[in-house]
Order: C-alpha cells, then structure tokens, then sequence
C-alpha cells in the first residue's frame, strides 16, 4: 500500500516539482499539435542542437497492488499447420525470408544428436494496447491539455491510459520460448504493424517506417538468422517475413559453451533503441535435457537440481514453476509539459494528448533513462512466493539504466520520493524504503553466458543494459538463520541510481555507501511470503548456512595455454562527433556497413581488446555471435577484480567502467557471415557506437 502522505501531497510539494521541471514557465502556453507525418519527416526547426529534457511521469498511487505477470511458454506450430502454409520453411535455396534468402546450415546438417528438426513457431510484430499500471495516479506538473483546460499539479486520475507498443504477439514482454540445448527451433517473425484495428495512437517513435530486425542476444547463430544491421541493412517492412533459425547448437558442440538464458529484441539500425522501448521484447530461456550432459533439464531432482518444475503440456511446449524471468525496464511517461523534440522529429511542442503514456526521444549525449521501474511490463508488481528456493533469470531490458539488486526488508513500507522532499533526479523511481535493510543473500548460478562454473554468494550484484544473471532465492530463511512467516514481505530493491544515462551514481562501486545509500533504495518487487511447498532442489543453492561455494555446475571453455601470443585486435570506444546522429565513435570511425573493423577466419582463435576511451561514460559492450571468456580488466586477471566474480564464467556484454580496459578470448565456429559489435547502451548504438566485422571461410 502507499503511504498516506503520498496520497496527500502538500501544495507546496507539487509548485516545487513543478518550478523544477520547468511546467511553470510552460503550463500557461498553448501546445501545437504536428502531424504524424509531419513528426516523421523531421522538420528543420532552425533551433539549436537539441536539448535532452526528461518529463516527470504521475505518480503512482498504489504501488505493489498489480501481479507480477509471468509469461507462459509459447507452443510450437503443429506440423500439419506448418504443411498448409503458403510459404513453408525449409532448407531451399529462397526459403529463409520474404526476399528469397536462404539458410547456410540447415539442421539436417548438424551431427547427431544435434540434426532434428526444427519446432516451428510464429510470432508477429503487432500494434498493441499496453497498461504498465492499474492504481491512479496523481499529475507532478500542470499542463494544458487538448482542450485548452488547465490541468493543475496535484490532479489524481484513476488510472493511466494504456501506451501503444510495437510488441511480439501483443504483449510486452512478448512470448517466452522456452528452448532445449538440441532442439533447434525456427522462428517466423511477420510484420503487421501497418496493421491498427484498434485505431491506437501510435506516438512519435519507433521506426517510421515500421520495421523490424530481430535479433536473439547471445544466440550462436548464422549471419542471416542474427538479425543485425550489418548483414541485413534493409530491416523487414510491413507485409514482409523471416525465419530466424535458432539452431540451440553449442559452439563445437561441446557441453562447455551450452547456454542457460537468452533473449531477442529489435535492432533496427537507429532505431533499436525506440523500438526495445516501444515493446520488442521477448524471453528465450534454454534447458538442457536432450544431449551431452543434461545438467539444467527444467527439473529439480535431475542434474544440478537447480530449482525447477517441468510441466510437458499437450500441445509441445513446457513450463517451469519455480523458474521466473524478470525483464527489468524503466520508463518516462508523458507529463504533458516537456517539448519533444530530437534528431528524428519535433521542434520541441508539448503534446498534452500523449499525457501519462510512454515518452521516449533518441538522446545521443546522456542516453535515455526512465522515472517509473517496471518488472515484466508491470510497475512496482506482487507475487507471493511460497517458502522455498526459486530460481530467477534476470534480464535489464532497459535503453541506458544499470541496476544494483539486494533483497530488503522494511518496516515503514515504501514511500513517495516526493514526500521524502526529494526533487529532481532523486524522483527517479518514484518510491523509497528509507529504513530498508538487507535481509536475504543470493546464489548466482549463471550470467549471460550460462551456468558459472560454481555458484557464488552474493549480496548484491549488477545488472548492466542486456547482462543477464540467474540467482537462486531461498524464501525459507532469511540471513540471519531465522525462518520467514507466511505474510512477511521483502523488495527486490534497486540501490543503484543514475541521473541520466552516463553512468551509475550511486551503488556499491560507485559511492561506497551500497545498501546504506537511502537515496537509491528503490523497491521494484514486493515478495509476499506464502505457504510451505515441497523443495527438492540441492540445498547447497541454498544462500543459507547449507551452501556450498565448491558445487560443480558447468565446466568452462578452455583458453589456450598461449593466448598472450594469440592474434590481438584493440577497440576504442569513445565520444565524438562524425556529424548529424553519429555522436558515437569506435576507433575513430562510426557503423558504416562498408567499412568493417575485423575480418577473422572461421575456427580462429583471438584476443580482443575493448578499451573505454574515457570522458566518464560506462558501456556495456555487447559482441554478437560467439560467447567470450574475459582474462584480464586493467592488466588484472579478471575474476579477482571487485565487483566482478562472475568473470569466471563466459559472456556476451562487457561492463566497461570509464577508462577500463579489458581482454577477452573469441573463438569464431560453426558460420560465416557479417555481424555487429556494439554499446548495449542503445542511445549509444543508435548513434553509431557499432562496428561491423566479418567471419570468412
């Protein structure tokens, strides 16, 4: 519940909010009203380099009163279907895609067990209908809205308007597939945003052309299946299709380079970041029960019992209890005061009908973070948990925000930023728990690139934009050896802030106060304890006094002995201006498809080198194709570096802090093709932070 003094806001409270996001000088003028084709052809305003100004979003009311939601496993397409469709997938030469593309490596030419055909499954790109919350909300700022009416600071509505998405199947998070280690499976993504039944808003970002590229992060994929701008400069328009082969075959084929958890999002180039943040999200988690070792099958008493339990359903897909995502996303929502204008469209006009719906702009400089958290689509959501261990996959699938997770405890409960007199940035988050403590540990049992090699007691741990991490909750006990009761509550607690997009604040790294940071403890999910329920994972998850720091879980890849002498290629990341949009540089040069920075041979084995140019921005540097193992952060081996213990496992996005340098070992197997690196900071990658590179035969 919220705080009676959040649902009473002083008058003085709401003028200050006001003065200091600028609604005073603002709410008294008229706002025009462009077009949408006039917004989209971005018209040439004769002002001065644009501005990056944030709204303040309403306040949420009623936090921790709406469910967490929790996707459900997609179902494959039934083969008969399949066969009735007029363009089928296959293996034949103009049979990957709407433009007659084709498939370099079909399944049948995997080596067993690894050559079975493919599950088929269909999503479409759709125009959606969103609600991140169900409670009222109170407006921070006055506006005049489309009628002329002023709307004073202070005015409460009994719910937000839903926001229009760009989403996979309709929803945000768009469908989860769970997938096996062996199993390939062919996804066909169809564009149907030209499609509004609905007659929905549309905003004023996103591609405006309403394409698409997905890409599934992390996948070790061929070039044509990848969906990056470098292989596919053209994205797919509306009316046309492809189908993404996702093969769900290790790199060798070897048990090391098995993957636990991955994800797929646009990558439009320019747009990838407002089309992430406009709904193009899905979850792609992936099992092991078919080949090799069958060590994470979905099932708590097989394997590594990690906790887990399978349900087959009838029409051939599965689910896993106790095995929850969590897409972490932060949003502005439209205060109908702040001017939009960027690169792409508007000369800086309030758009008062697009009050409290999702607000993005392309902001090269800072990057693009958001004032409402959000988990699973949700704003500050629920779920009770029954007293047992559970296993959570967590995915920050936010434009620029790093995150800091600690589980808390809070006897006062949260309460409104605002009434805690904080203004400006601190509103971010909107809601506190001042008296917050921690009250529970974590196993991490997995990054990006799947299982570690052993699990690793945490009390806290970053989540950077795209860098995954899997932890292991035991809702039994707390800490401190107590048993939880039915009815205690814990937050899954930010404590990390940032005031734009340029890098963390506050946090354990970053201030030295970690959890005693009561400006930064933001509550994103409230656990409600519940009943007892049967347990039969391995009790050395457990981050009680049962846990076991020398539990074997996935052996790593092996760096060669020599890897000093291996082949080194280096590259710079730093701020620049190339002109126009390209703000974003990478050894000197922005993404120019002609121009790739690498060309390696397939089989090669190399060490490449990412160096944060400095200028007091971080970058989460995300390499596409085949995971790398990290060896060395500022000439340290890298696992012994604070901050960092899950180096020891493999991974696919690089956190680098300001004028890190650190190294890494890629090995290049299975295709060819073009492909991308790039900042996963996405107003970064959007302005030409990205490099294309190629793997020849």
């Amino acid at each position: 519940m919220a705080n009676k003094n959040d649902l009473n806001l002083t008058r003085r409270d709401l003028l200050k909010i006001g003065a200091m996001t600028g609604a005073a000088a603002v709410v008294g003028a008229a706002a025009a009203r462009p077009t949408r084709a006039s917004a989209q052809a971005a018209p040439n305003c004769g002002l001065p380099p644009v501005p990056e100004p944030y709204p303040t979003s309403p306040l949420i009311l009623k936090p921790f009163t709406d469910p967490l939601p929790i996707p459900k496993a997609l179902a494959p397409i039934p083969p008969q279907e399949v066969a009735n469709w007029s363009n089928k997938p296959g293996a034949g030469v103009g049979q990957q895609d709407s433009s007659g593309g084709t498939h370099q490596l079909w399944t049948s030419q995997l080596p067993a067990p690894y050559n079975r055909d493919p599950l088929v499954y269909r999503i479409k790109l759709e125009v959606a209908a969103h609600s991140f919350s169900s409670s009222p909300v109170r407006t921070l700022v006055g506006y005049r809205d489309r009628r002329g009416n002023i709307i004073p600071p202070g005015t409460v509505a009994p719910k937000l308007p839903d926001s229009t998405i760009y989403s996979f199947n309709g929803t945000f998070p768009g469908p989860m597939i769970n997938a096996n280690n062996g199993q390939p499976a062919l996804v066909r993504f169809e564009n149907h945003l030209d499609e509004n039944p609905l007659n929905l808003d549309r905003g004023d970002f996103g591609s405006p052309e309403m394409k698409f590229l997905t890409h599934l992060h992390n996948g070790h994929t061929a070039a044509e299946s990848d969906g990056n701008p470098h292989q596919r400069p053209e994205a797919y328009a509306p009316g046309e299709w492809v189908d993404n082969l996702y093969l769900n075959y290790p790199a060798g084929g070897l048990d090391a380079e098995k993957q636990a958890f991955l994800w797929f999002h646009d990558h439009t180039e320019g747009h990838t970041g407002a089309n992430v943040y406009k709904g193009m999200v899905g979850i792609f988690p992936v099992y092991d029960s078919l080949t090799g070792s069958k060590l994470d099958p979905g099932d708590e008493t097989k394997g590594l019992r990690l906790p887990g339990v399978r349900k087959d359903r009838p029409d051939g897909a599965f689910d896993v209890e106790y095995d929850i995502p969590l897409a972490l996303y932060d949003c502005r929502l439209d205060d109908g005061v702040t001017g939009h204008r960027d690169f792409h469209n508007g000369c800086g006009e309030a758009h008062p009908e697009q009050w409290g719906k999702s607000f993005f702009r392309h902001y090269p400089d800072q990057g693009f973070v958001g004032d409402v958290y959000t988990v699973n689509g949700k704003a500050y959501p629920v779920l009770e948990v029954k007293r047992r261990k559970y296993r959570f996959r967590c995915l920050p699938a936010s434009i620029s925000r790093c995150w800091e997770l600690v589980l808390m405890r809070s006897s006062g409960g949260p309460k409104s930023a605002v009434s805690l007199g904080l203004s400006g940035f601190a509103l971010q988050g909107q809601y506190r728990i001042p008296d917050g403590e921690q009250c529970m540990r974590m196993t991490e049992i997995a990054s990006g690139g799947g299982l570690l090699p052993k699990p690793i007691l945490r009390d806290t741990f970053e989540g950077w934009p795209a860098m995954r991490h899997e932890i292991v909750v035991d809702f039994a006990k707390y800490m401190d050896g107590q048993p939880t009761k039915k009815g205690d509550v814990i937050y899954l607690t930010n404590i990390m802030g940032m005031d734009n997009g340029r890098k963390p604040t506050s946090g354990t790294r970053f201030d030295n106060k970690g959890i005693n940071g009561a400006d930064a403890r933001v509550p994103l999910l409230k656990f409600v304890i519940g009943d007892d329920a049967v347990d039969n994972s391995d009790p050395g998850l457990s981050p009680t006094n049962t846990f076991n720091p020398n539990k074997e879980l996935r052996p790593q890849p092996i760096v060669p002995a020599n890897w000093q002498s291996l082949p080194r290629r280096e590259f710079v990341l730093a701020r620049g201006n190339a002109g126009g949009e390209n703000q974003w540089l990478i050894n000197g040069f922005p993404f120019d498809l002609a121009v790739p920075l690498a060309t390696v041979t397939r089989g090669a084995e190399e060490v490449w080198v990412l160096r944060n140019g400095g200028g007091g921005w971080t970058h989460p540097m995300h390499i596409h194709q085949e995971e790398h193992t990290v060896l060395l952060r500022n000439g340290v081996a890298a696992a012994s570096v604070p901050g960092h213990p899950d180096d020891t496992g493999k991974d696919d996005v690089i956190a680098l802090d300001p004028n890190e340098e650190v190294w890494v070992y890629r090995k290049f197997r299975t295709f060819t093709g073009k492909y991308v690196a790039h900042c996963h900071n996405l107003a970064h990658e959007d302005h030409a932070m990205m490099f294309g590179w190629v793997i020849a035969p």
